[in-house]
């Protein structure tokens, strides 16, 4: 049974690179993200990646809001939507990459 850990911001860069050079057709491949995480067994990696992949599909139907960096006081301090769309097109390059979209 999954356990509810929780993952450290280390844990879970090493997570997201980890699934970049592990794809879905690597063999052992929990096994290979578990050592490549450290201190995760591979029955959370694999919840883990089931709640990222979950996660994602919540974001891209829509179901999650993005946040809104305008604050209308032009100090600079938000981001026009230029920068929010050049943020996205990151993020999404980013999935792809991880093999996540």
């Amino acid at each position: 049974m999954a356990t509810n850990s929780t993952w450290s911001n280390q844990q879970n860069k090493l997570f997201e690179n980890a699934l970049a050079i592990y794809d879905t057709d690597t063999p052992d491949r929990w096994r290979k993200l578990a050592k490549a995480v450290g201190g995760k067994t591979e029955e959370e990696v694999k919840s883990h990646y089931e709640k990222l992949v979950e996660d994602i599909k919540h974001i891209e139907s829509g179901n999650v809001p993005l946040p809104n960096y305008n604050n209308g006081g032009g100090g600079g301090g938000g981001r026009s939507n230029n920068d929010n769309n050049i943020i996205m097109d990151h993020e999404q390059q980013r999935l792809k990459y991880l093999k996540l979209q």
